[in-house]
């Protein structure tokens, strides 16, 4: 590989594309909005005003208007995904995450290996510990794991090769310390709360416990570090 990083994001083509589709979606919607409409009417004898707004406009303001509302729609789900997906960026000196704002950077020496485990792109160490864990989209991993491979990490796939060491986490189960489970705890309050940013913390305090988390089936899982209790 020639380049001295390559920084991987949701490329401008399918920006571009998704926005472009939204545009067309609303313009298909304002030959078909009255129909729709009138079905509702004739189904339950109500509809959502928004619609019944949209059907009562003229067809020559309504193709407008619904394919700027459209376009709109395909700037906003663009943008977060943006959002979501941010930056990553790999290079021979190590890994570097940007989103939304903020940013984080994991040194090449502290890296054994690389996977990802569905739309987690995962570091870790040498004792397995995980250094990081970032939201992917699955339509970037080959583009990921070209990058990784060119720079000589050890890729190893898309399965965590850990796998088998997770077990779903249950309160008092008795197998972990008092620290840890006030940690689950309040990473599984954090969740459901809807705040992420409380969530990672107790990750990043679980994580130099040795105690790798992750989300499945609205559940937490957990997987113990050898050497590392």
């Amino acid at each position: 590989m020639t380049e001295n990083h390559v920084a991987i994001a949701i490329p401008t083509r399918w920006i571009v594309g998704v926005r472009i589709a939204g545009a067309v979606l609303g313009f298909g919607a304002a030959f078909v909005i009255g129909p729709i409409v009138n079905w509702l009417l004739g189904l339950a004898g109500d509809a959502p005003g928004p619609l019944r707004l949209a059907a009562g406009l003229p067809l020559m303001w309504a193709i407008p208007a619904l394919t700027i509302a459209g376009l709109g729609l395909g700037f906003w789900i663009t943008r977060e995904w943006q959002k979501e997906n941010g930056i990553i960026t790999v290079s021979p000196d190590g890994v570097t995450v940007q989103r939304g704002g903020a940013g984080g950077h994991v040194a090449r020496d502290r890296i054994d290996e690389v996977f990802s485990d569905g739309r987690d792109l995962i570091l870790v160490d040498e004792h397995t510990n995980e250094l990081l864990r970032a939201k992917t989209d699955k339509m970037l991993l080959p583009r990921l794991r070209q990058a990784f491979v060119g720079f000589g990490y050890h890729w190893q796939g898309t399965t965590d090769p850990h796998e088998h060491a997770f077990e779903t986490w249950v309160d008092g189960n008795g197998q972990l310390s008092d620290r840890v489970q006030d940690l689950l705890r309040a990473r599984q309050r954090a969740l459901a709360d809807k705040r992420f940013g409380a969530a990672e913390d107790a990750r990043d305090d679980l994580r130099d416990l040795g105690i790798v988390v992750r989300d499945r089936n609205d559940a937490q899982q957990y997987r113990v570090v050898p050497d590392q209790r």
